[in-house]
């Protein structure tokens, strides 16, 4: 009998060590259901706040519309380049269009059949690969058939743009197609300036700019520089390519950040193709490679669907001279007789009309007409009307960014200050100097004031001393990324700082490149 009850307290005790073991197993697969799905929007954030500082990824669309530009141009680009400012901003809608559409889920239709569709792209002999599916064929119809008045704006500016980028490329043995990626960029708009700050045909942000050595400052902003800014774009995807072995992939790198593209690739299983990691890499990276595919077919075969380019008044030749004086745009009108649009078109770097020579040499691009009269008036044009458009007081409130550029800005919910600097191409440091702010903590509604290319009026406790302030700067370290380098293991290098340290104190993300400078805080 007493074995019996002995018996039948051993099963008890066994099924109630079962049933604490069942429900303990199913306590962990929800906890472990609950962190894998903390881990997802974990990382899902990080791919956004990466996002925001890859060269276009906030761009509104394909094209990006400009409506930040108007604070800065809208009052000088009046007369016979007029014109181009609205062609910019009529191509810019036509991403709406593409959004209303889907391009991912309806079929587009065309008189062209897909055979020949196909046999076309064939015959491009195009050295980066250019895949034929559905998605792409609907931005070759697209391109090529459906906005005709635009594709022939964009095919005005491509005779005077293209060979340009072409020189450019070469020099550094980039296939010749990749010139077409400022079609996609900006509708080869020099001036495009997108919500999240990125500028300039090639579309680059702030940081990433700085890192491939565009100048920018009160006076110039490189980003607009045609030959410049394409000369970094070379070199950006030059390194894009050498870190993926694909042009495809290279090119979504430059929408969406190098980071994005191994995050899908990892995603993919390790694929490491455009078309495998599709489904993986953001939304508007999707339609990158694709939108680039069918602007490159319109452009061949243009006389094909009748597109007929534009005439664009651009000089057809010009001539560039070297600048080491200051000297605004309206005395080289008033002397020399070029119109103000002309200077503005050619010269668009010089954001405040000024060359400031005085800083150090800067290029100067003329029509080629104009040049005899430019050198032959040099005397007169420097001292032209000086006391007017170069006056100390304008000079210094540029520097000061005191000359009505300044931005009420309000915090929203997801703001902190390397977000709000990225957008603006500020520093944190300035973003805080400006706003007399003691730390890193925002609240949403708080009133921020913010001081375009970066200048602003020096704050009391950084004029209080010229030596303290040289003194942090020398406190402050500065490493140069190397390869293979991460935010995480340079701070490991510097005791008490952190990855979040660096990145708030440069005003940058996580996305980080050989050979880019960091400034480490001194802890």
């Amino acid at each position: 009998m007493l074995c019996t009850v002995l018996a039948v307290s051993c099963l008890s005790l066994d099924a109630q060590i079962f049933r604490r073991r069942s429900v303990i197993n199913k306590e962990n697969l929800e906890l472990k259901l609950k962190i894998d799905s903390l881990l997802i929007e974990i990382e899902e954030l990080q791919s956004t706040r990466s996002a925001e500082d890859s060269i276009i990824s906030e761009m509104l669309g394909i094209y990006g519309e400009n409506e930040d530009r108007q604070l800065e141009y809208t009052q000088e680009v009046t007369d016979s380049l007029l014109s181009l400012w609205y062609v910019h901003r009529q191509v810019g809608q036509s991403r709406a269009d593409e959004e209303e559409m889907d391009l991912d889920s309806v079929k587009l239709s065309s008189n062209v059949s897909d055979s020949v569709l196909i046999q076309r792209l064939k015959k491009m002999n195009s050295y980066i690969s250019l895949p034929f599916n559905e998605t792409v064929r609907n931005y070759m119809v697209l391109y090529s058939e459906k906005m005709p008045t635009k594709m022939g704006h964009i095919l005005g500016l491509c005779s005077y743009y293209m060979p340009i980028f072409e020189d450019i490329f070469n020099r550094y043995g980039l296939p010749d197609e990749l010139k077409y990626l400022a079609i996609i960029e900006s509708a080869l708009n020099p001036v495009a300036t997108s919500r999240a700050g990125a500028k300039g045909m090639w579309q680059f942000m702030y940081n990433t700019a700085r890192s491939y050595g565009l100048k920018i400052n009160s006076f110039i902003d490189e980003r607009l520089d045609v030959e410049k800014a394409a000369d970094a774009a070379a070199r950006y995807l030059t390194d894009a390519y050498n870190v993926f072995g694909d042009w495809c992939l290279a090119i979504s790198a430059y929408n969406c950040g190098s980071g994005n593209v191994n995050k899908a690739i990892r995603r993919s299983g390790g694929k490491r193709d455009f078309w495998s990691i599709y489904p993986y890499l953001p939304k508007e990276t999707r339609s990158y490679m694709p939108a680039f595919v069918g602007a490159m077919y319109a452009l061949n075969y243009s006389k094909e669907y009748g597109l007929v380019a534009d005439g664009v008044q651009m000089p057809a030749y010009t001539d560039t001279f070297e600048i080491h004086r200051n000297l605004h745009f309206e005395q080289i009108s008033h002397v020399i007789g070029i119109p103000m649009d002309e200077l503005q078109n050619l010269n668009p770097q010089y954001i405040k009309n000024i060359v400031p020579g005085n800083e150090g040499t800067q290029i100067l691009k003329l029509p080629y007409n104009y040049s005899n009269a430019f050198i032959d008036r040099q005397d007169s044009l420097y001292s032209y009307k000086a006391d007017v458009f170069l006056d100390q007081k304008t000079i210094t409130n540029i520097k000061n960014g005191t000359d009505g550029e300044r931005i009420t800005y309000k915090v929203k919910s997801g703001d902190y200050l390397g977000k709000i600097a990225a957008k603006y191409g500020v520093t944190v440091s300035k973003l805080k100097s400006w706003n007399h702010l003691r730390n890193d903590n925002l609240r949403v509604g708080q009133t921020l004031y913010i001081y375009r290319n970066g200048s602003g009026p020096v704050s009391s406790s950084t004029s209080k001393s010229s030596s303290s302030n040289n003194k942090a700067t020398a406190a402050s370290g500065v490493y140069v990324v190397k390869s293979g380098d991460s935010l995480y293991k340079i701070a490991q290098k510097f005791p008490g700082v952190s990855a979040e340290d660096i990145m708030r104190y440069n005003g940058i993300t996580s996305d980080i490149k050989p050979g880019m400078k960091i400034n480490i805080p001194k802890k």
